[in-house]
């Protein structure tokens, strides 16, 4: 018994405690630890709407008549979640509607896809990179001047086009690249238009003959990298339809 008193003046005090640490506490420490008990009250609150929507009552309206006499006394309730079916079933075609064929890929290290380059009259500066990774760069690309240069894309590793297949149809079009949306890796990556497994091109698809429900003809569509284009000498993707 007197253990069972002693344990809950301690739980009474702990708050007490954590506050005056709060307090007390400077500098990077205070920082860390404001931050695990900001965590902390946040999964609590998590915690307690979980159960709120699970236990939420609602109360039906019946209008006059429409019960026998005998069950008048019955209140009618039913036991609802706060996100209705339709909601839910919603949120998942719209997760659904942006699935990829691949949906994890290993990230590309900065060291696999950037070469140093030693620049300067002693070739000590060491602040360019050569990109070793097949990339785009678009039609209206322009060098900046070689001092100024810091991420240098060969001409080599330029692509224009795509082998793009088509899932429904099961056939590949070879089809221009409009840009690079996403590479999973990094958005550097992604702001210099290296492609690599996973990444995500915009593609030219108005040879396909696609039409929107309006009738307007699709002009570009997502595709998603399958191969690795820096050992195969191309790209192949899948269309994301």
């Amino acid at each position: 018994k007197k253990h069972h008193f002693s344990r809950q003046k301690k739980e009474g005090r702990l708050p007490h405690i954590l506050s005056k640490k709060a307090q007390t506490l400077r500098g990077i420490k205070a920082k860390l630890y404001n931050k695990r008990r900001q965590n902390e009250k946040i999964q609590m609150k998590k915690t307690i709407k979980s159960h709120e929507e699970k236990e939420t009552k609602q109360r039906e309206e019946v209008p006059e008549g429409a019960v026998p006499a005998y069950l008048l006394d019955r209140e009618k309730q039913s036991r609802a979640k706060v996100l209705s079916n339709t909601i839910k079933q919603k949120r998942k075609e719209k997760a659904g509607k942006w699935d990829v064929p691949i949906p994890k890929v290993k990230a590309v290290s900065e060291a696999e896809v950037f070469r140093v380059v030693q620049s300067g009259k002693r070739r000590k500066k060491v602040w360019k990179r050569l990109v070793t990774k097949p990339c785009f760069v678009g039609e209206g690309f322009t060098r900046k001047p070689p001092k100024f240069e810091r991420f240098i894309r060969p001409m080599a590793l330029r692509f224009t086009k795509a082998h793009v297949t088509h899932p429904e149809l099961r056939a590949t079009f070879q089809l221009p690249i409009i840009g690079v949306k996403k590479n999973p890796s990094s958005p550097l990556y992604t702001s210099l238009g290296v492609i690599t497994k996973g990444t995500v091109l915009e593609v030219n698809v108005s040879e396909l003959g696609m039409v929107t429900q309006g009738g307007k003809v699709v002009w570009g569509k997502y595709a998603q990298v399958t191969n690795h284009p820096e050992n195969d000498g191309c790209i192949n993707a899948v269309l994301l339809v």
